[in-house]
């Protein structure tokens, strides 16, 4: 499929999944972004591009965690595109809950497996009709290097992640024969506010959000025959 796409993008308001929609503007793809609350994206060149050419960007609320909300998200985006040909997940939260989690901490680990894997899920349930539909559809998800190697005493955070990577094959599995490519982005340390507390890495050396936008602009030019399934992205040596 040539260039531009109708891409649906969670996670937009900020971090990766901002600096991959204003890559992605730059490219002309035109933008769905699904956000908790719009009114975020109201400056900067996302929010100009939707108040001045709402023909390339749409600003819908959405919260991972309302699986109604990942449904009326996407038909507002088949009114308002007409299609949809790429689908980049990019909301997810961190926790640092370990093993032998506190009582009450039980909370906090579905919380994180409702938005980090339930989310993606449910959004790509919803518009995979319409992945279908277009022959050559695209799914990039930003699983982490967490979703490929657990370090340290975290639990609940990489569970969540393999978890999602083991949905990233299902949905290759299962889109190949319609054109559906998926390609999970595994990046270690990024350098957003989620890395913010980190102090053995300087925010310099870590992986630039740019970085991977710049990466997924390129993934979305590749034809049907040469999509990546995974990538590993490490600003670290790990063996």
């Amino acid at each position: 499929m040539a260039s531009p796409r109708s891409l649906l993008i969670s996670g937009a308001s900020r971090g990766i999944g901002r600096a991959i929609a204003e890559k992605l503007l730059t490219e002309g793809h035109r933008l769905s972004l699904g956000v908790r609350d719009p009114s975020v994206l109201s400056k900067g060149s996302l929010g100009e591009a939707a108040r001045h050419q709402p023909g390339r960007v749409l600003l819908h609320p959405y919260d991972a965690r309302d699986p109604d909300q990942a449904a009326a998200w996407v038909h507002a985006t088949l009114r308002h595109f007409g299609a949809i040909d790429g689908l980049i997940h990019s909301a997810g939260i961190f926790s640092r809950v370990g093993l032998l989690f506190a009582d009450g901490e039980e909370k906090e680990i579905e919380e994180l497996w409702r938005v980090n894997l339930m989310g993606p899920w449910w959004l790509s349930r919803a518009a995979w009709p319409a992945l279908a539909a277009s022959g050559d559809g695209r799914v990039i998800t930003l699983v982490s290097m967490s979703g490929q190697r657990v370090k340290g005493s975290l639990a609940a955070y990489p569970a969540s992640k393999f978890a999602l990577m083991a949905l990233c094959q299902t949905m290759r599995n299962e889109g190949w024969e319609a054109g559906i490519r998926v390609t999970a982005l595994c990046p270690g340390w990024v350098n957003t506010t989620m890395a913010a507390a980190v102090t053995a890495v300087p925010p310099k050396a870590m992986t630039q959000p740019e970085d991977l936008a710049a990466i997924t602009a390129q993934l979305l030019t590749l034809p049907a025959s040469a999509v990546p399934f995974e990538l590993k992205i490490n600003c670290l040596l790990e063996t």
